[in-house]
């Protein structure tokens, strides 16, 4: 057996994780900037342990030389997404980068076509071009879509299929099925309500950075001198925030805005 210098191996990879999870949290930096909906609630990233990457390739007959071109998660990515739905939007948009900054290989919809065992994901495996101190390099990524209840269900059975070496007890294998089945239920419940979800999220996100801006503004004003009419607009802030009323904090917000530009042109 040749002895690989496992260290300068991965390299490439660590750097492709770190890029590709700079492109999706973007996305989602983007949409919320743009006061759109985000499909994308996180993303996470790992390169596989040599370990792990020793015993797929025994696992599959791959040879050592082979397991760059055969091993396709050597990279892998996860992207959590709040609905079902999102999860297909994520997909579409990691089509539309084919073929520009990478390339997909190959597809798995493990939603659709859930294995037996009761996993559920979609899989989209891709050739991801990096640049490295040797020069340019091309390595497979595998990207995970997945709800957070499949995400919940999937990190569960990882952790019994590492205690027991992937031959889980069939009474554990049973209520494990059992418990996916459940998951997706939830997933599908939370799919029949997904409007009111998101526009609730919407109703919080906004009495957020509406309240966040007012109390920036009040500071400020604080900051300038301009204690009387600081004053004035924090004993407003906290009577519109007791009744809750966000029109209110609206409007408060507009003129505090008004206020602290006519004092920042002055000053």
């Amino acid at each position: 057996m040749v002895h690989k210098d496992w260290k300068k191996i991965l390299v490439p990879y660590e750097n492709a994780i770190e890029e590709l999870k700079v492109k999706f949290k973007s996305i989602r930096s983007e949409l919320l900037s743009l006061g759109e909906y985000s499909p994308i609630e996180f993303v996470t990233g790992r390169v596989k342990k040599v370990s792990s990457i020793l015993e797929k390739a025994k696992k599959y007959g791959v040879s050592e030389d082979e397991i760059e071109e055969k091993i396709e998660d050597i990279a892998g990515i996860r992207i959590m997404c709040q609905f079902v739905e999102d999860i297909y939007t994520v997909v579409d948009y990691i089509r539309e980068r084919d073929g520009k900054d990478l390339e997909i290989f190959f597809e798995k919809d493990y939603i659709n076509n859930f294995k037996d065992s009761g996993y559920r994901s979609y899989h989209v495996v891709i050739k991801y071009p990096i640049q490295t101190a040797m020069g340019p390099k091309v390595i497979l990524a595998e990207i995970q879509i997945r709800t957070l209840a499949m995400n919940f269900w999937a990190t569960i059975e990882h952790s019994l299929k590492y205690k027991y070496k992937h031959n889980i007890p069939d009474h554990i294998n049973d209520r494990l099925k059992k418990s996916s089945d459940a998951a997706f239920q939830l997933d599908q419940e939370m799919s029949e309500i997904r409007h009111e979800i998101r526009q609730a999220q919407k109703m919080f996100e906004v009495k957020s950075n509406v309240v966040s801006m007012v109390l920036k503004n009040i500071q400020l004003l604080y900051s300038i001198g301009k204690i009387t009419e600081a004053s004035e607009f924090q004993e407003q802030f906290n009577i519109l925030w007791d009744k809750g009323d966000i029109r209110g904090l609206k409007k408060l917000g507009e003129k505090i805005g008004a206020c602290v530009e006519k004092y920042e042109v002055f000053e």
